[in-house]
């Protein structure tokens, strides 16, 4: 194999879940640069068709969008059915996607009602679980399965970080994305026999442009940051292809922080 091959992922099936946002429109675009057919999934079916429009025409490659709720495990199985109908199998899987407690965010554990707990256990941990279970019987062998965790799975949010800006991480948002890197180490040695890696990426802090309107808190963020600056969602290129290519064929069971060193301190 070439040196300039071990990256290219054409003929390869990539899956991202939660496709068409912040993160998971930029890690469409990278597998999409090296090669990769597209499927791009999510609960608004107009957006990802929309999503997967825009990766035909800008990258030449085949994509297409599928409906997907991660909250239904029902929904999950059919889209995986579907896509494995349409494409032949997949060959990589980007678990990006993602949902919390939709109220507000309680700083005080002893205050926090415990349906927001479940709910964002639910919306981390058992969804990458959902998916991947759904995943498995339609992976090709040598697969790639990525799992996208957080930094507050290795480290606690800073409290002093956030003030009085309305930005507060709930405990479960972390907890669950501890369970994510541990689970993924968990599938790594189990799909191991089937010829099927699994890894995860643990991003820093990579807020929306929503969020980057409050300059107090960014510049919060920033401090805490040895790069000293925030993320932009082209910073996780580099290791979703890495991970997605033969260029990692001896990666599984590993966790990639991306956080310009934040947890480096």
């Amino acid at each position: 194999m070439k040196k300039s091959d071990i990256f290219d992922l054409k003929n390869k099936v990539a899956v991202v879940t939660g496709g068409y946002g912040h993160l998971g429109s930029s890690i469409c675009d990278c597998l999409a640069g090296a090669g990769a057919r597209i499927v791009v999934a999510g609960r608004d079916l107009e957006k990802c068709k929309t999503k997967a429009a825009g990766l035909s025409r800008k990258y030449n490659v085949m994509s297409l969008g599928v409906e997907m709720d991660i909250a239904s495990s029902e929904s999950v199985k059919k889209a995986m059915k579907d896509i494995a109908r349409k494409t032949g199998g997949m060959d990589i899987l980007v678990n990006n996607a993602f949902f919390g407690y939709e109220g507000k965010a309680e700083k005080d554990i002893a205050s926090m009602p415990e349906e927001m707990w479940e709910r964002g256990i639910e919306g981390t941990a058992n969804t990458v679980f959902r998916c991947i279970k759904s995943a498995i019987p339609f992976m090709r062998k040598g697969g790639s399965i990525i799992n996208i965790s957080s930094i507050y799975g290795i480290v606690s949010p800073d409290p002093s970080i956030y003030g009085t800006s309305g930005f507060n991480n709930p405990p479960a948002y972390g907890a669950g994305k501890a369970a994510i890197v541990q689970f993924t180490r968990y599938a790594a040695c189990h799909l191991a026999p089937r010829n099927i890696r699994v890894n995860s990426v643990s991003p820093g802090a990579f807020p929306n442009k929503e969020v980057q309107k409050n300059k107090k808190f960014i510049s919060n963020l920033k401090r805490k940051i040895p790069l000293g600056r925030i993320g932009a969602p082209e910073d996780l290129k580099g290791a979703i292809v890495f991970l997605a290519s033969d260029a990692s064929s001896y990666v599984t069971g590993s966790n990639i922080v991306i956080d310009g060193g934040w947890t480096a301190w």
